[in-house]
C-alpha cells in the first residue's frame, strides 16, 4: 500500500482524491485544504481520511511516502520543494511550475534524493491522444505538418493566472507529446478584456527545429465549449475532439498530391486535391486521470521514470515563460532556451 497525502481540495482536487481512493493499492491517508466547508464535504465523502487546515501537517508526517499538490499554480514550488525536501514522492497539478529555474530546482532536488516528481499532464494519459499519436507517427500519415488546438469556454474565470497558465498548459503538452521536439519560439498575442492585467483570451504560435508549427488558441471569453486538436500531414489528416462522446478522433484521408504532367515538352507537378474517406476508430473509455494515478503509483512501486515527468513539466513551462515575455511585449518573437 502506498500512502498518500492531497494537498488542495479546490475545482481539480477532488477528480485525484477519487481517484486515489478509489485505488487497492493505495491508502489515502490526508487531505488538507484551508477552506473548511470544502475540506467538511471531502471528509464526509472519506471518513477514513484525516483532514488538515495546512498542508504543513500532510508534510512533516512521516507514515505518508507521495503527496499530490493540488493548489494554486503559483504556490507549487514551495510546496513541492518542501514534500521533496522531507523525502516524498510528489504528484504536482499543471503547470509543474511559473518559472523554469523552479521547475530545474525540483527536478535537480528529485534527482538527487531518488524520488519520483510528476506533472499532471493528464492528456498524454487520455486513450484517445494516445491512439492519436500512434496514427499521426505512422508512415500512412505522410509526417505531421502542423497542428493547432482550440481551448476555449465563457469562464472559469482565475483571478491568479491568466487563460494561457490555466488552459494552455494541456495543449503544450499534447503538442510535444505528439511532434516528440521542443519549440525554439514562439509568438503570443492576447488581450485583458474581463480585469486588467490578466488576459482572457491568448493565440500562441509555436516553431520547432523540424520546420513544424504549432498554434494555440484559450480563452476564458468565448460563447461555446471548445476542446479540440487538428493535425495535419502529408497523406491525412486528424482531429481530436475531447467533447465528442461518440467520435472522440476522426482520421480524415484528405489532402493534396502532386502530380507530375509533360506538355509542349514542359515537365512540371501539378498539385491536385484529394477526397476520402472518413474514419472514426473505437477509442476506450478509461478514463485518463485513473490511468495517470495508476502510473504514479506504478512509477513509485517500480523505481520508473513517469512519462510526465519534472522535465516533461519544465518543457511546458520554459514555452509559456517565453509566451509570458512575447505577450508583455506586443507579440514580439522570443526564443525559448
Amino acid at each position: 500500500m502506498t500512502r498518500i497525502g492531497v494537498i488542495g481540495a479546490g475545482y481539480w482536487g477532488p477528480n485525484l482524491i477519487r481517484n486515489f481512493a478509489e485505488m487497492d493499492e493505495v491508502e489515502l491517508v490526508a487531505v488538507a485544504d484551508r477552506d473548511a466547508d470544502r475540506l467538511a464535504g471531502v471528509l464526509k465523502r472519506y471518513p477514513s481520511v484525516r483532514g488538515e487546515s495546512d498542508g504543513a501537517a500532510i508534510l512533516a508526517d512521516d507514515s505518508i511516502e507521495a503527496v499530490v499538490i493540488v493548489t494554486p499554480a503559483e504556490t507549487h514550488h514551495a510546496i513541492a520543494k518542501r514534500a521533496l525536501e522531507a523525502g516524498k514522492h510528489v504528484l504536482v497539478e499543471k503547470p509543474l511550475t511559473m518559472k523554469t529555474d523552479e521547475a530545474r530546482d525540483l527536478i535537480a532536488l528529485a534527482d538527487q534524493k531518488k524520488l519520483v516528481l510528476m506533472t499532471g499532464h493528464t492528456f498524454e494519459y487520455n486513450p484517445a491522444v494516445r491512439h492519436l499519436k500512434k496514427i499521426v507517427r505512422s508512415d500512412d500519415f505522410g509526417g505531421i505538418r502542423y497542428i493547432y488546438a482550440t481551448r476555449v469556454n465563457l469562464g472559469v474565470f482565475r483571478a491568479g493566472i491568466n487563460a494561457m497558465w490555466n488552459l494552455a498548459p494541456h495543449d503544450l503538452s499534447i503538442v510535444f507529446y505528439l511532434l516528440e521536439e521542443e519549440p525554439i519560439a514562439v509568438r503570443a498575442l492576447g488581450q485583458s478584456f474581463l480585469k486588467p492585467g490578466i488576459e482572457d483570451v491568448v493565440f500562441l504560435y509555436l516553431e520547432f527545429p523540424s520546420g513544424k508549427i504549432a498554434h494555440v488558441h484559450v480563452s476564458w471569453l468565448d460563447p461555446s465549449k471548445v476542446r479540440r486538436v487538428t493535425v495535419v500531414g502529408g497523406k491525412k489528416m486528424a482531429i481530436y475532439d475531447d467533447l465528442d462522446s461518440e467520435q472522440k478522433l476522426k482520421i480524415y484521408d484528405r489532402g493534396f498530391d502532386s502530380v507530375l504532367f509533360e506538355e509542349g515538352g514542359i515537365r512540371d507537378y501539378q498539385v491536385r486535391l484529394r477526397g476520402g474517406d472518413i474514419h472514426a476508430p473505437k477509442i476506450e473509455g478509461t478514463e485518463p486521470l485513473r490511468v495517470e494515478c495508476a502510473h504514479f503509483i506504478e512509477c513509485i512501486r517500480d523505481g520508473k521514470t513517469p512519462l510526465s515527468d519534472g522535465r516533461s513539466g519544465l518543457r511546458v513551462v520554459a514555452g509559456l515563460e517565453a509566451a509570458a515575455e512575447s505577450l508583455a511585449n506586443g507579440g514580439k518573437r522570443v526564443l525559448i532556451p
